[in-house]
């Protein structure tokens, strides 16, 4: 039997819609799985400043299903429009943002990620997204300019999410390449363009691709039609 994906991020269409839903609210807000592999978003406004993360309630995030995770973990805690992870030696098994141990508090940011136990969190401030790159957001958001070739590759890209309900990944280079016609080579040239135009090519090289299709339909670039 296929155990559930650990990854946070959307792996199917109706997971990325629902992700790019509360992207337009412009709110932070986490993503992460249940037990049973659900893709849950939670959202931080109108949750007051302070939050408990742990295993059981009255925790705000209760991460029932995982063992490894105290029963108070840490705290989530707000300074105006952002956000603090602390871990004040709460917990038995330690917190971390992206891969590094929380020792007091650590401010996040757009895209980290916070691993409490055995389960992974992704942190999403749309609001820092938008000032300190170019993801487009329709007519209210910077326009990303594509060339006819970097669009048939983008489409590409995203195609696996037609009409999907099963864990999938963006096409790998080599399907891009098998559809299109094109040499792996050229695909990896428009793939990089695509990366500096999106503003997700300084993010790790196993997150780019996912970012990319996210930004792709959230600045409406790519539809369901177009798959």
């Amino acid at each position: 039997m296929l155990q559930p994906p650990t990854s946070p991020r959307a792996a199917t269409a109706s997971e990325l819609k629902a992700q790019i839903d509360a992207e337009r609210e412009g709110f932070p807000f986490l993503v992460f799985r249940d037990g049973d592999g659900r893709h849950t978003i939670f959202a931080l406004a109108d949750r007051g400043g302070r939050l408990c993360l742990g295993r059981e309630p009255p925790a705000e995030v209760a991460l029932t299903w995982d063992e490894e995770v105290s029963r108070a973990h840490a705290e989530l805690l707000r300074v105006g429009p952002e956000w603090t992870l602390r871990d004040d030696g709460l917990s038995l098994n330690g917190s971390f943002v992206n891969g590094e141990v929380v020792r007091g508090g650590r401010r996040l940011h757009d895209g980290d990620t916070l691993r409490l136990g055995d389960t992974v969190l992704l942190y999403r401030n749309p609001g820092e997204a938008d000032a300190r790159t170019t993801m487009p957001k329709g007519e209210a958001g910077p326009t990303v300019t594509l060339s006819d070739a970097q669009r048939r590759v983008l489409v590409a890209l995203c195609r696996p999410f037609k009409d999907s309900t099963a864990f999938i990944t963006p096409a790998t280079n080599e399907q891009i390449a098998g559809e299109l016609f094109l040499s792996v080579d050229a695909v990896k040239k428009h793939m990089r363009a695509l990366f500096e135009k999106f503003g997700v090519a300084q993010l790790p090289q196993n997150e780019k691709r996912a970012r990319l299709v996210e930004r792709a339909f959230a600045g409406g670039l790519v539809s369901d039609y177009d798959l």
